[in-house]
């Protein structure tokens, strides 16, 4: 599969601009051990500045059908996962696509897990870089932003977690919230008989959630990591005077994560080792605290405002990390006072998170500076 590269990404975004996705996702089958494939479909409305030609990518098990403007578009156009779009027209155009597509073990795309402890089944998307092509067709590339409309069906008894507020329909058929205008690769769903603790802070639903076996383990947790969640949300509130763009706040401990975390808005998911199951360091709650901070810093820096191409995820990443070490800093150490203090009283913990970026991230930077790629910022 050849990448997207840069100067491709330029022509496409000159061509065309992306206003919505609507995107129904079929699970029911998610907990079969046969169900290698789920359900995607999807309709992408978008309008070409000028007639011209592009693609969209999409890597499906199985593309049954697509069609552009009401007209069929042969399969066999589907190559190195880009289905052609030729022959727009200057205007408004609507893509619909049917498509299955295969659950994944490697963390790309849509993961399935099935807990070895109890039998009980998990799913969670990971779009971040190129992925989003694993779960629907999407124009792929972070500067063409859009609205996604996103529909889950999925076994009775189920959770479904997405990007805004879901509700439950019936028969197992959850709807989320319309985004605002987002990044395909921000996209995120998961979907699983998640347990999960939920509360409410200025006014958004916030929750966090873990597979059921982990459950007393969160639990227990789950003062801690909730007056660190709100006691950052306070603080960046306070330094980016801008709201939180987004009606809700969840975070997912996920297993089988091949990250450490990702910033989806609305629904971070995190690897689930930081749902503690025996005692454990200062320093280890200290980096559980760390990535909290990290994650929410990117709501703002890299969910609302957003990299046009990925030379410049080192600065969205920087600043993530350096926002995470202040803010604990700051939220854990006394350095706030008000409100914001107040909501840390559920960790009684005292961190001093500069030590830490002293030992593990400032030797990166000079290492890094020695290289014959450094340059001036």
């Amino acid at each position: 599969m050849p990448a997207l590269t840069r100067d491709e990404a330029q022509t496409r975004a000159q061509l065309i601009d992306v206003h919505r996705y609507t995107v129904e996702l079929d699970l029911t089958h998610a907990a079969d051990p046969d169900g290698e494939t789920f359900d995607s479909r999807t309709v992408i409305r978008f309008s070409a500045r000028t007639d011209g030609a592009t693609f969209v990518e999409l890597n499906p098990a199985e593309l049954r059908s697509a069609t552009l403007d009401g007209q069929p578009l042969d399969p066999a156009a589907l190559v190195d996962n880009r289905l052609a779009l030729d022959g727009l027209t200057a205007g408004e155009h609507e893509l619909r696509v049917d498509a299955a597509m295969r659950y994944s073990r490697t963390g790309e795309g849509m993961h399935r897990f099935t807990d070895p402890s109890d039998g009980e089944t998990y799913t969670y998307s990971q779009m971040f870089m190129e992925n989003v092509q694993r779960v629907f067709p999407a124009f792929d590339q972070p500067d063409l932003k859009a609205a996604f409309d996103l529909t889950v069906t999925a076994p009775e008894g189920w959770t479904v977690l997405a990007n805004g507020i879901t509700e439950h329909l019936g028969g197992g058929t959850w709807r989320a919230a319309t985004t605002p205008l987002i990044s395909t690769y921000l996209v995120a769903v998961a979907a699983g008989p998640y347990h999960s603790v939920r509360t409410e802070h200025r006014g958004l639903p916030f929750g966090i959630h873990c597979r059921r076996s982990l459950a007393p383990f969160l639990d227990a947790d789950a003062d801690e990591i909730l007056g660190i969640t709100r006691a950052c949300f306070d603080r960046f509130h306070e330094k980016f005077d801008e709201p939180y763009p987004f009606d809700s706040y969840d975070q997912a401990f996920v297993p089988e994560f091949n990250e450490g975390a990702m910033e989806n808005p609305g629904l971070v998911t995190f690897r689930d080792e930081y749902v503690f199951r025996s005692a454990v360091t200062d320093t280890e709650r200290q980096s559980r605290a760390m990535t909290i901070a990290h994650e929410m810093a990117h709501m703002w820096f890299g969910d609302l405002v957003t990299l046009r191409w990925w030379d410049d995820i080192w600065l969205n990443e920087s600043f993530a990390e350096y926002m995470g070490f202040q803010t604990i800093a700051e939220t854990t150490a006394g350095a706030v006072t008000g409100a914001a203090a107040q909501t840390i009283a559920g960790s009684t913990r005292s961190m001093d998170p500069w030590t830490a970026f002293g030992i593990a991230r400032k030797t990166w930077g000079y290492d890094a500076d020695q290289r014959p790629s450094t340059h001036p910022v």
